[in-house]
């Protein structure tokens, strides 16, 4: 199955708060397990159940209306520890777009090695998306990584993204697949500057 992110057109999920830290992404007591998979189970575990387990109906990720591949979170999204294991429940919930008018450095840094792209909009396009998404669930948010454009009822946003991250992310490319798809040019830098 291809990481690969390029065009993303889909459905989102509003998530209209802001200063989400990583222990409401994903509480502390969930931190056990040592690989990827599982952790979209307990994705704002607090907020989405109730002590004994059963859903909170008032929260969204438990109201049917909403679906997509896309999270739109409040400004301040992913702060607090620097858990890997944030994004990875993201992800393993099933999102590939993260949009919010700001993020934590280290958990950016975490999505986009993980393969979830942190899209930054502005503060005014950010309320725009809620209440077009509120107003009607299924609005549909168009994301292209090639072009850095996010567009939602014919309003569009240029997106920031490292030039290194981007290629990494249109290839599916991991730090050791990128230098992989680069051992030519390595192997010409190793005979040009080793007199071999």
């Amino acid at each position: 199955m291809s990481k690969a992110i390029n065009k993303i057109a889909s459905r989102a999920v509003p998530v209209h708060l802001e200063n989400i830290d990583t222990d409401q992404i994903i509480p502390a007591r969930f931190l056990k397990a040592t690989t990827r998979e599982g952790f979209g189970d307990n994705l704002f575990r607090d907020w989405r159940y109730n002590a004994d387990g059963t859903p909170k109906k008032d929260f969204v990720l438990n109201d049917p209306t909403y679906s997509g591949k896309i999270l739109v979170a409040g400004k301040n999204f992913g702060c607090g520890s620097s858990r890997e294991h944030a994004a990875w429940a993201i992800k393993d919930a099933g999102f590939d777009v993260v949009v919010s008018s700001f993020f934590a450095d280290i958990f950016k840094n975490n999505a986009l090695n993980n393969f979830l792209l942190p899209v930054t909009v502005s503060e005014d396009f950010l309320q725009q998306l809620f209440t077009a998404i509120e107003k009607d669930p299924k609005t549909k948010l168009d994301v292209n990584l090639g072009d850095q454009t996010i567009t939602a009822n014919g309003h569009s946003e240029t997106f920031e993204i490292d030039d290194y991250k981007k290629t990494c992310l249109l290839n599916g490319y991991d730090d050791i697949d990128f230098l992989l798809s680069i051992r030519g040019e390595i192997e010409i830098f190793e005979h040009q500057y080793a007199g071999i």
